[in-house]
């Protein structure tokens, strides 16, 4: 079973390499819950629907580049500030900066709320 520490490391070093839905497949439990705000704070549920999103935006944007903080921990929580370059088709090209907040338990992540600047 993967620390708190650990699970936070591992997805910062795979989100730094845009390997978003490698993050989802390995850390995440089948059952976790992501609220963004893009997504009106609806909540997404369980890991097919999560990547099942997570590829449409990758489909729709060209990354150009991620930059994920060291992690911040309290309890079964981390955060990372997560800030990323990218042209999103049609839209152009953006940067976004976003406080993340994740929930741990059992060795995978169960929830994860987004908070953008």
């Amino acid at each position: 079973m993967s620390t708190i520490t650990e699970i936070a490391n591992r997805l910062a070093s795979l989100c730094n390499e845009l390997k978003f839905v490698e993050a989802y497949t390995e850390l995440y439990a089948d059952n976790a819950v992501s609220i963004d705000p893009v997504n009106k704070n609806e909540p997404i549920t369980g890991l097919t629907s999560l990547i099942e999103y997570e590829n449409r935006f990758l489909a729709n944007a060209e990354i150009h580049s991620v930059n994920v903080s060291e992690p911040i921990f309290a309890g079964s929580y981390f955060s990372l500030v997560f800030s990323m370059h990218f042209t999103a088709k049609g839209q152009g090209t953006k940067t976004v900066e976003e406080i993340c907040v994740y929930k741990v338990e059992m060795g995978k992540i169960v929830s994860q709320q987004f908070f953008i600047g």
